[in-house]
């Protein structure tokens, strides 16, 4: 998966863009920062006490930490593949629909920005194109999205 805060095409994305490699644009403009440092670190972080309903975590944070906890949220760390490296995995949309189970929210490590709930929460995820070994890199073309 790809992780980070989700924002719909209105919402300010302005600061967090400035230099940032890690926003992943989906086909029809949602934006995903999937940076784990600076202001886009502090929104994430922000956005997730704001959603968490006492114990229940809305989203997965550990992307986040030093020692990545949750094997799927890692890409953000996929790099793009050229002609002698081919593509291995392709990105895949996603929206996850209201009747997701709320105590499985914890392991999406992404957030909405915006706290209004109007828009279904969109997850971007790998899926692979072949098999793939164990510590091998990940591939992808960065301007193919399957939908």
């Amino acid at each position: 998966m790809y992780p980070g805060t989700v924002y719909q095409k209105h919402e300010p994305v302005f600061f967090q863009s400035i230099g940032n490699p890690f926003i992943f644009r989906c086909l029809d403009g949602v934006l995903i920062d999937g940076n784990d440092r600076g202001i886009s670190r502090v929104v994430y972080r922000s956005c997730t006490g704001r959603d968490r309903l006492g114990p229940v975590k809305m989203c997965d944070s550990t992307w986040l930490t030093a020692e990545i906890q949750n094997p799927l949220a890692v890409g953000q760390y996929v790099n793009n593949c050229s002609s002698d490296r081919p593509a291995n995995v392709c990105y895949q949309e996603l929206d996850v629909p209201a009747a997701f189970p709320i105590e499985l929210r914890q392991y999406l490590p992404n957030i909405a920005y915006s706290c209004q709930g109007h828009s279904p929460l969109r997850c971007v995820v790998l899926v692979a194109l072949r098999d793939v070994r164990q510590g091998e890199e990940l591939l992808s073309n960065y301007y193919t999205v399957v939908s």
